[in-house]
């Protein structure tokens, strides 16, 4: 099953642990570094169900949320407020297409590990930079291959909740460094009267960059990158860091 389909209608209720609003304070932090204030244009490239983009749109950002699960998308326009405007497209960000020039692009909650191929990296890069104005700034996260290969290894996650349960199998492949997630999901359907568990597994690929690979394909799409973060700091690269922030300028 593709990633990101039966997962969607419980992604928010499971990543209920995510400080969505800290980490929205982070970025608009880095975003104003770089001179992009409430009314700038952004989008967000893997906005999933919403969750950032919504809250960009609170802070007076012009916000587009790019996804290519529909699924997904169709969660994030249940929340639509008509007094926080957000437009969603469905699209793949290797194609990324837009009508006109952005003040900035970000993408975060590690939406840029599920390109597994680097040469689809240097595709998003300059797709991004023929979209961004000049002086606009790309803004995106990145879990470490220490992450991959420390925290998640060939782990297994599980949560037993009322609502829904979920068994997350993690096997890491050290030559391809790709992580493959084996999602299992137990949905509560209640039919007849009995208390029944509906079972949907779904398979989820992500590749762990090091930051070389990262830095030749900003430089091969013509982009700049200006700094790497220690996730939510100020503070460069560590061997222990598990989430980067990479600020990249047009």
């Amino acid at each position: 099953m593709d990633a990101y389909t039966s997962f969607a209608g419980v992604y928010d209720e499971l990543m209920d642990n995510i400080p969505y609003e800290d980490w929205c304070e982070y970025l608009t932090g880095l975003l104003r570094e770089w001179g992009i204030a409430p009314g700038q244009k952004i989008v967000e490239l893997g906005c999933g169900t919403g969750n950032m983009t919504r809250l960009l749109a609170k802070e007076g950002y012009r916000m587009t949320g790019i996804d290519q699960s529909g699924e997904m998308l169709a969660m994030a326009m249940q929340k639509e407020d008509r007094e926080i405007p957000v437009f969603y497209v469905e699209q793949d960000m290797t194609r990324l297409t837009l009508p006109g020039a952005v003040d900035a692009v970000i993408s975060v909650c590690d939406s840029m590990n599920y390109i597994t191929r680097w040469e689809d990296l240097c595709q998003v890069c300059k797709r991004v930079k023929r979209y961004l104005r000049k002086g606009g700034v790309f803004v995106f996260d990145m879990k470490t291959p220490y992450f991959y290969r420390e925290i998640c290894g060939d782990n297994t996650f599980a949560e037993d909740r009322e609502d829904v349960s979920f068994i997350w199998d993690n096997c890491f492949d050290e030559e391809s460094r790709i992580n493959e997630y084996a999602l299992s999901l137990f949905v509560p359907c209640r039919e007849q009267g009995a208390d029944l568990w509906r079972k949907f597994t779904e398979f989820h690929y992500q590749k762990a960059y090091d930051i070389q690979e990262v830095e030749r394909a900003v430089k091969k799409s013509g982009l700049h990158l200006r700094h790497i973060y220690d996730a939510f700091t100020r503070e460069p690269a560590k061997e222990d860091s598990q989430r980067l922030y990479y600020i990249v300028e047009k």
